[in-house]
């Protein structure tokens, strides 16, 4: 629901001075008894009744016991008063939340995401994630251990292999240089690419005693350091975070000559034994080569392959024909592989993929293993452990289609909450690590020639809730942090970010929406504040949008709803108020009216109006509007001067007064009808609800104190808002027809107010005029 709360929609018709009355040809006085079908217009205003309506108004929630009835009307109608504009601005980030809530959950439709795996022990990367190399056996020389690759490994990279755009460059470096650093990102198929570079530099070189992993590269940075077996072909991986390349940078950066003299050394060394050695790594090796002495070394960095170009290679070799071809490429459409590719494009997954359709094996669900969320977040947690890694993959996570400035803010905010106190900001550069680190995030350019910044998106759209859920439940020692860092972005002056912050919240309440309730949401719902109400709404929301939960989210939101008449108990109603207008309203409308009465039928308490107001206003801008207007009609059956008619109608008024905008979730009812934006959706509705309308009308009319508002909401529709809305004015005409045909005096009521309005002497309405002529004719 997004919505301008300045509540001008319900101001009354005129100051205290010139109240709006009944032509004096109606007064009388009130009845001491009335019910249905009789007529209830009040007596003129007191000279004492105007003086309380100059006073202004008190603030609702200063204190606790019941608020008065005039003070909730006044509130109603004139705005919150300070706090008008925060519950505005928290009305506008609850609607964006809601659609972005909507389409995760439309996103994870037929999807189970597997949160209890994420506790299991035992943890397999399937294929993929190297720090160093596991050979057994293999020769020792000068204390740097060594294993030699076998016939079977090699040939596992060289006999199916798909050259990298730009391999005969990378070549060419590493015959000229003797040493070539390799990056690029993890299951990139850099290591398959540095055995093929290596066979094909020995045999330009005359031959070769085959191909060497190099398992403590470090080593090959000391003084007198030769490769153990001459002219062979060397392999070492340095992947980021590892202790390997920590070992390295730091042999490196402690070397003579700030490393220029190293390189050298190291080159000279390879030169002089026939050898050819490649370094494979990341950004951490990219940053390192490109220092002191990089001049010295062969640099480059991998194109990613075509991970279906490695399937069709892999699956049907050298020689396959363009039938065979398209028979592969409709396989991996019709199973997903090829979506799946398309989020995941590491030649190591093409790779698995190939080798499950050459054994005949079930596509379907291998592509189903590897698109499943939990297994990449889990793998990617156990991997990535730095405060900076995993601060820009919650930021992310929570703020996923965010520009990249916004979320790299937060990601920076966040990783200061997750280490020591620093002298001077840290040298953070997220944007270069995310084809390393974040590889399943991408950074999504405007279109050509548009202008903008890059956008924050995760390959799988499900991702960044398991990435919330993962964190929350296995980060132990920074959920506190986490919690906090997440509250603060409540506040963010952006209203996105307080949207998306909220739904993170959301996911969180669903790992363990107990541990939730009490932990945070509670505290959020019971806040003076209203952007950590209206996110505590968000996040209930989330979290009861699904089956296993909703149960355990509805009672809460009656418990809250039914509570005291203190201050803190009128929050927690109001709260659940909001909370059933969005997401929860939506799918379950009859419990969502059962909370809205819950929380306004609170005898002398009146406190809770203006939340039930805008609950009924969200559910009707939710597409429920058969719902709330026969919840309307219900509570103020009595038609009497109880507490609960007077605020059953008032919140009616409050909802034909109030204008669609965005962003609302557009969700069109069953007949297909429209809204329109700047109108009031009761009006554009209004054919489709016509007799619910008259009758509700009808009341509202009839009624002090509500009746100044309603006639004020009437004037309103005819002027301002019948003009947007093409064959509304004809529409009104038979609401006040039907209205006019009820027993009493409507139709006097209604010529006199349209006559008043059409000889308006600043402001003559010509739909007033209209619509006089349309009551005349029908009687």
């Amino acid at each position: 629901m997004s919505e301008d709360s300045s509540l001008e929609g319900l101001r009354p018709a005129a100051a205290a001075s010139d109240r709006t009355e009944d032509p004096p040809r109606l007064k009388e006085k009130e009845p001491a008894k009335r019910g249905p079908g009789v007529d209830t217009d009040a007596a003129e205003p007191t000279k004492d009744d105007k003086a309380r309506d100059a006073e202004p108004p008190r603030h609702a929630e200063e204190h606790d016991g019941p608020v008065s009835e005039r003070d909730a009307l006044r509130s109603l109608a004139d705005g919150s008063g300070r706090d008008d504009t925060e519950r505005s601005e928290a009305l506008r980030a609850g609607a964006i939340a809601d659609e972005i809530a909507r389409r995760l959950n439309a996103d994870a439709s037929g999807t189970r995401i597997g949160t209890l795996a994420l506790f299991n022990a035992d943890v397999s990367f399937g294929g993929g994630f190297h720090t160093g190399g596991s050979g057994t056996g293999g020769s020792r020389s000068g204390g740097v251990s060594v294993s030699a690759m076998d016939a079977t490994d090699i040939a596992d990279h060289t006999e199916l292999f798909v050259a990298p755009e730009g391999y005969g460059d990378a070549l060419d470096a590493l015959c000229d240089r003797r040493l070539l650093v390799l990056t690029a990102a993890p299951g990139s198929g850099r290591e398959a690419v540095a055995v093929n570079l290596l066979g094909e530099a020995l045999a330009m070189d005359g031959g070769g005693e085959g191909c060497h992993r190099l398992l403590t590269p470090s080593t090959v940075l000391g003084a007198g350091w030769e490769p153990p077996v001459k002219n062979s072909g060397y392999l070492a991986a340095l992947d980021d975070g590892s202790a390997v390349v920590e070992k390295f940078t730091s042999d490196f950066l402690g070397g003579s000559a700030h490393g220029t003299a190293q390189w050298a050394a190291v080159v000279a060394t390879l030169r002089a034994s026939g050898c050819f050695l490649i370094l494979t790594g990341g950004r951490d090796l990219e940053v390192l080569a490109a220092g002191p002495g990089g001049d010295q070394v062969a640099r480059h960095t991998l194109v990613p392959v075509d991970p279906l170009a490695v399937v069709e290679r892999r699956v049907l070799g050298h020689g396959g024909s363009a039938d065979a071809c398209a028979d592969l490429r409709g396989l991996l459409e019709r199973t997903g592989a090829a979506a799946a590719l398309r989020e995941q494009p590491a030649a190591r997954n093409a790779a698995r993929l190939a080798s499950v359709i050459r054994a005949d094996g079930d596509v379907t669900a291998a592509v189903a293993q590897l698109r499943d969320p939990s297994e990449q977040v889990r793998a990617w947690f156990n991997r990535y452990r730095a405060p900076e890694a995993v601060a820009f993959a919650l930021a992310a996570a929570v703020l996923e289609e965010c520009g990249y400035l916004t979320v790299a803010e937060a990601a920076v905010k966040l990783r200061a909450a997750l280490t020591e106190p620093e002298l001077a900001p840290p040298d953070l550069r997220f944007g270069d690590r995310l084809g390393h680190e974040q590889q399943w995030i991408r950074l999504d350019l405007p279109e050509k020639g548009g202008f903008g910044a890059p956008r924050v998106r995760f390959r799988n759209t499900l991702l960044g809730q398991v990435i919330l859920t993962y964190a929350w439940n296995l980060l132990d020692g920074r959920r506190d942090a986490v919690l906090a860092w997440l509250r603060g972005l409540l506040s963010h002056r952006d209203l996105e970010v307080r949207a998306r912050a909220a739904v993170a919240a959301g996911v969180l309440a669903l790992a363990d929406p107990h541990y939730a309730v009490h932990r945070f949401l509670t505290a959020w719902a019971g806040s003076t504040s209203w952007p950590l109400r209206q996110a505590a709404a968000t996040a209930l929301g989330v979290a009861g949008s699904r089956p296993e939960t909703a149960e355990a989210v509805w009672n809460l939101l009656d418990r809250w709803a039914r509570g005291d008449a203190s201050a803190h108990q009128r929050r927690l109603a109001g709260t659940a108020a909001n909370a059933v207008g969005g997401l929860l309203g939506r799918t379950e409308p009859d419990r969502a009216v059962a909370v809205l009465r819950g929380a306004l039928d609170r005898e002398d308490d009146w406190g809770t109006l203006a939340s039930v107001a805008w609950g009924g206003v969200h559910l009707i801008h939710q597409g429920q509007t058969a719902a709330v207007l026969d919840a309307y009609l219900d509570w103020s059956e009595p038609q009497d001067l109880s507490p609960m008619v007077v605020k059953s109608l008032s919140a009616f008024v409050f909802a034909v007064s109030q204008p669609y905008e965005e962003p609302v979730i557009d969700t069109a009812d069953e007949r297909g009808h429209a809204r329109v934006p700047g109108v009031p959706v009761l009006l554009s509705e209004l054919p489709w609800h016509h007799d619910r309308l008259a009758e509700l009308w009808v009341r509202a009319l009839a009624r002090r104190p509500v009746q100044d508002s309603a006639l004020h909401a009437l004037h309103a529709w005819i002027d301002d808002y019948a003009g947007k809305c093409p064959g509304s004015l004809d529409a009104i005409g038979e609401l006040l027809v039907s209205v006019a045909r009820q027993p009493g005096r409507h139709r006097e009521r209604l010529t006199w107010w349209l006559e008043k309005w059409a000889r308006d002497h600043e402001k003559p309405s010509a739909g007033a005029t209209r619509l006089l002529r349309t009551l005349g004719h029908a009687r």
